[in-house]
């Protein structure tokens, strides 16, 4: 009888140590997913600061544009 006790005792302390492992990893998801919701969040912003840059690009290209075609309309140049 003491060697099924013994038994039971080794089998529960491996069912402790594998449980005691599946938290750790299970600990370790929301971390995890932590860091990926910042770097999405991350990609975001960089790509809302570039669309921004982009369009601040495209006004002072259509300002240049103005610019150009009042000298060409001064000068009588046909471009």
């Amino acid at each position: 009888m003491e060697n099924v006790d013994n038994l039971v005792i080794e089998h529960l302390k491996k069912i402790q140590a594998e449980q005691s492992s599946a938290r750790e990893r299970d600990a370790e998801i929301p971390r995890r997913l932590s860091q990926i919701e910042l770097g999405i969040a991350r990609i975001a912003r960089d790509s809302g600061e570039n669309y921004a840059e982009i369009i601040e690009d495209r006004h002072t290209v259509d300002k240049l544009k103005e610019r150009i075609e009042r000298i060409e309309r001064r000068l009588e140049i046909n471009g």
